[in-house]
């Protein structure tokens, strides 16, 4: 039996003997993530340091105080969000009572991905472990220090047999796609995406894939241009590009491009001084495979700023390219990585045309002082998320889903979000064994008569207080009773 096929049949096992639908099970789990991250932080930085150039600041303000909030947030909520929901009722369920339960699905596979290794691959734990699952955590091998930290120390705090760590390649991933899971989330590219779906499907497994994409940045010609580039250019370059809500590119004006180059070139040497390369707060690009394929992107499109490069240190300086044309090379692909796009439009309609023309990003970004352009990007686009004056900061806010549509993804997750993905929210009708009278109109023979009651007491909608339910309840009874007269007779 492969290593693989050991690891999902001892998490199966483990779920079935039910020890992690219980509550304190799951808060103790949850528990022992947070004394994780506070007991080995510096491991996690040193093995994220040699993966991807963070530093050990980086890597908490990006990876993992995300966690720890998600983690205090499930631990305080947990009760709440497994406790039966009521649900609203109708004239023939007064008396009954209707619920949802969640309910935890079973095992889950987890895929994480290399960019941000420990919040991309912990935070669907997270709900995997409040929902009550069985969970197995395959991080990416792209980041091979941090999948070999993640295989030494989740079981050192986790129920190893319930959460087991299957690390490897292409063929291990593989191998373990082929085996029967629950739920299977996925972070990373569309095209692996589909490969996901495709071996889930045999088994009908229903899935999760947070992708990408190339997420547009419009800029209005009326905005405070500065701030805005700022921002845009902190959002991209952050993890030297390595992100999947980065702004992939700029839709501007062409009466502003000169000021908008201008502005992130000054943002850029603000971030990360006149050397970006020898900064400590800017990354490099995860191996030389990714480092070939940005630079290729660069082939057809003119350098404004940057373009600095280094292969044997994985270092391409933070870039921007002007008057970039819509069939350039690197508008085919999303670019993950340093470069900076600008693409002239004539104004927010041609803009909007633009977007629309192309595949559902997972984010838009628009920067506008005026909440017409606002109002007009979120009523006329598609995306998975929609970011005003900002970028990136909608991940961390734990209330919003985060997630992805058409070609960027499917399902989402966070806080609460996480939860209700990761479990079966279970439709529960309990009624008793009387008032048989009121089932008459449902029974054989069908009548006009029968019909007509029908009709009132599943179509009627009536907003009751308690006393007009208490009310309403023994006017039923006696209608009940009339019916179950008229029945036996």
């Amino acid at each position: 039996m492969s290593r693989e096929l050991q690891a999902v049949a001892r998490a199966r096992k483990a779920f079935e003997t039910g020890r992690s639908k219980c509550l304190e099970h799951r808060i103790r789990q949850l528990k022992n993530l947070q004394r994780l991250f506070s007991e080995r932080q510096r491991v996690i930085a040193d093995a994220v340091k040699k993966d991807l150039n963070k530093s050990e600041v980086g890597t908490q303000l990006y990876e993992t105080m995300g966690l720890e909030g998600e983690l205090s947030l499930a631990i305080r909520k947990l009760k709440e969000w497994a406790a039966p929901r009521p649900v609203e009722k109708n004239l023939l369920t007064l008396s009954d009572t209707v619920y949802i339960q969640p309910e935890p699905l079973g095992v889950v596979l987890i895929i994480g991905a290399w960019n941000y290794p420990w919040a991309v691959t912990i935070q669907p734990l997270i709900g995997a472990i409040a929902a009550g699952n069985a969970a197995v955590i395959k991080p990416s091998e792209v980041c091979v220090h941090t999948a070999k930290v993640m295989e030494e120390l989740l079981p050192l705090y986790l129920d190893k047999e319930l959460y087991p760590v299957v690390t490897g390649g292409v063929p291990e991933t593989q191998e373990l796609l082929r085996q029967r899971f629950d739920h299977i989330f996925y972070t990373g590219n569309s095209a692996v995406g589909k490969l996901i779906m495709e071996a889930a499907a045999k088994h009908l497994t229903p899935v999760t894939l947070e992708l990408g994409g190339k997420s547009p940045c419009y800029i209005d010609k009326n905005c405070d241009i500065t701030i805005a580039c700022r921002r845009a250019a902190w959002g991209k370059y952050t993890n030297c590009g390595q992100t999947c809500i980065a702004p992939d590119y700029i839709l501007c004006e062409p009466s502003i491009q000169d000021r908008v180059i201008y502005e992130v070139k000054k943002a850029i040497k603000e971030f990360y001084t006149d050397d970006p390369k020898s900064c400590p707060d800017y990354g490099r690009i995860i191996n030389q495979r990714h480092f070939k394929r940005i630079m290729a992107l660069l082939e057809d499109s003119a350098v404004a700023v940057g373009g600095d490069n280094d292969e044997s240190d994985c270092y391409i300086s933070p870039t921007v390219l002007r008057d970039v044309k819509p069939q350039a090379k690197v508008m085919q692909e999303e670019i993950f990585g340093p470069l900076l796009p600008i693409l002239s439009v004539s104004g927010l309609d041609e803009a909007i045309q633009f977007i629309n023309k192309r595949e559902k990003p997972l984010v838009l970004y628009v920067f506008s002082q005026d909440n017409k352009v606002i109002k007009r990007m979120t009523a006329e686009t598609s995306s998975g998320g929609l970011l005003a004056n900002d970028c990136l900061v909608h991940y961390s806010v734990s209330s919003l889903p985060f997630g992805g549509v058409g070609n960027s993804g499917m399902g989402c997750y966070h806080g609460k979000f996480s939860f209700d993905q990761l479990s079966h929210l279970r439709s529960c009708l309990i009624k008793q064994l009387k008032m048989e009278g009121m089932n008459s109109m449902r029974y054989p023979p069908h009548t006009a008569k029968k019909l007509g009651w029908a009709r009132f007491f599943i179509l009627k909608t009536i907003d009751l207080g308690w006393m007009g339910r208490m009310a309403l309840l023994a006017a039923m009874v006696v209608v009940a009773a009339v019916a179950l007269k008229n029945y036996l007779l």
